[in-house]
């Protein structure tokens, strides 16, 4: 450990379960960024990933966004690929751009499919695209393709389980400040609850950690944080 990191460290107390709010001050006037880091929350749901009935994958615009405009990837043709260029999508085409993305010529975050296009997608970049490929559950297939876009673009995230059952969430820029960083948390958590299985046992939020690029993480009393995040209105 650097000793900036232990310094910062060695004032966090491990046995306390922080306050939302309270672990957002303590990072912004105590860790000493060298850039603009993401604030970051990160912890563990009480489901088993091995069990398709308990997989949690949702998507939400927050509120302040992420501090971050992705590079969207858009297969449509015709008039849904002119709705995609005018809502602001970098790269838009069908199979002039299926073969520039097999040749690996593009950099992109996101990739979206019209209904029309999505079989021949899937059938000729299912193996290229992988965890990019876009999907009805995701929120990246459908013909209300303007909406998808701008919602991307203003810095919709989607929120998933890995395959350990613990969810990792990014909420925006330090430079935000607290209060759009405490919004951005509640609506976050918020979401998440709503995608809790339905047979998901316990406390569907076991923990909850918030921490940035860069520093050392705080514990957060997940109760309080959950009660908070479920009167949020957004």
């Amino acid at each position: 450990m650097s000793k900036r990191y232990q310094s910062v460290l060695e004032k966090i107390d491990v046995n306390k379960k922080y306050h939302p709010l309270e672990a957002i001050d303590f990072i912004l006037n105590n860790w000493p960024r060298r850039f603009d880091e993401t604030l970051e929350l990160h912890g563990k749901l009480s489901i088993d990933p091995t069990k398709s009935d308990q997989t949690v994958r949702t998507n939400v615009v927050l509120p302040h966004g992420t501090g971050k405009s992705p590079v969207v990837l858009v297969f449509a043709q015709g008039d849904l690929a002119e709705e995609a260029r005018k809502a602001g999508a970098d790269y838009v085409g069908f199979q002039d751009l299926i073969e520039e993305v097999k040749k690996g010529n593009i950099k992109f975050d996101v990739a979206v499919a019209t209904l029309d296009v999505m079989p021949v997608i899937g059938k000729q970049l299912g193996k290229v695209l992988g965890p990019k490929m876009p999907s009805p559950k995701a929120g990246t297939v459908g013909n209300n393709i303007k909406q998808i876009v701008e919602e991307l673009k203003k810095g919709k995230i989607q929120i998933r389980n890995d395959k350990l059952g613990n969810y990792h969430i990014p909420l925006g820029k330090l430079s935000f400040g607290k209060e759009k960083l405490y919004e951005n948390l509640l609506a976050a958590v918020k979401t998440l609850l709503k995608a809790k299985p339905a047979s998901a046992k316990g406390n569907f939020i076991e923990s909850a950690f918030l921490k940035s690029t860069m520093s050392p993480s705080l514990k957060l009393d997940n109760k309080v944080l959950i009660d908070l995040a479920e009167k949020f209105d957004f």
